[in-house]
């Protein structure tokens, strides 16, 4: 980042500081200096993100619990950032959650909660910031979206239809803010990343998942996130193998639709880590889930237990 010693510290808000992408974003900017607003839905493990982020170097600190799908916690939010200088530098919207399963076999409320954080969220975040951002005439919003939200997979419904929304989301807002050059909205997607959104999912397939491969760390994208704040343009892929699913996607449907089955089944889950059907961190917070890594380990492994067990499991058939 350009502030730090050298320049004057940045209010940044990170959204899903808690865990995983937002928690890495907060310690990055924290040890460029900077001003932290640390937002997400739980207390206790934002505090501790706050003595992690104090320890790395941050100008300031500030703990503002909040759900992204209230609207008036999202203003409240905002609110209280512009209270640390008066002003919104930067805001990273990290805040997500998955649901896993069939489309008929995720619950109702679970599927409205994950299109409420993610969806919704954005939304809410949005009416609040671009406001403040234009009245400055300067800033950026980072929407974290997905490789996900480009394409189609088996058995995650929810969270494909919240990230293509979320992408959609920043082209309409990158298109309504063309008169402000300074204002900036920037959609960032990863790909397979190493948090514990995966473990902490809704979840009705009857297996965990996990980030297929190749697995980016959080704070290698959270590092990424904060170059495009500094040399922004609109849209960025994150994960080195996106453009090539995005392009098999498009380009080769039949082709694509044929392998994402038994490419997710070995990739994206983890076959030997059966679960109980339940909704995870979707519909409330689940302190004990909130961490910087998911640590599910070697994927070229988990894949090799995969097709060991997918293999046995046809033998006994």
């Amino acid at each position: 980042m350009t502030s730090g010693a050298a320049a004057r510290p940045r209010v940044v808000l990170v959204t899903g500081a808690s865990s995983g992408i937002g928690r890495a974003t907060a310690h990055a900017a924290a040890a460029a200096h900077d001003h932290l607003v640390l937002v997400a839905r739980e207390e206790s493990t934002l505090v501790d993100v706050e003595k992690e982020c104090l320890a790395a170097g941050a100008a300031s600190t500030l703990v503002v619990p909040a759900d992204l799908g209230d609207d008036t916690d999202v203003a409240r939010c905002v609110r209280e950032a512009l209270g640390v200088t008066g002003s919104l530098d930067v805001v990273v919207n990290a805040g997500g959650v998955v649901a896993y399963g069939r489309t008929e076999d995720v619950p109702a409320d679970v599927f409205d909660g994950v299109l409420r954080t993610n969806v919704t969220g954005s939304v809410n975040l949005a009416r609040h910031v671009v406001p403040v951002l234009r009245r400055q005439e300067r800033g950026t919003l980072v929407l974290v979206g997905s490789v996900i939200g480009h394409i189609a997979v088996p058995e995650m419904t929810p969270y494909v239809v919240s990230k293509w929304a979320v992408r959609a989301l920043a082209r309409q807002l990158q298109v309504e803010n063309r008169d402000r050059d300074d204002v900036h909205v920037i959609y960032a997607a990863p790909g397979g990343v190493d948090t514990p959104i995966y473990a902490q999912a809704g979840n009705y397939s009857g297996v965990v998942g996990r980030p297929p491969p190749p697995v980016a760390s959080p704070e290698k994208v959270a590092r990424r996130i904060l170059r495009l704040v500094d040399h922004p343009r609109p849209r960025a892929q994150l994960g080195i193998t996106n453009n090539l699913m995005r392009v098999g996607f498009s380009g080769l449907p039949w082709l694509f639709d044929v392998l994402v089955g038994p490419l997710f089944t070995v990739a994206a889950k983890d076959q030997t880590t059966p679960v109980a059907a339940g909704s995870g961190n979707v519909l409330e917070s689940v302190p004990t889930g909130n961490h910087l890594h998911g640590d599910q380990g070697n994927p070229l492994v988990g894949i090799g237990r995969n097709l060991l067990t997918v293999a046995r499991s046809r033998r006994k058939r």
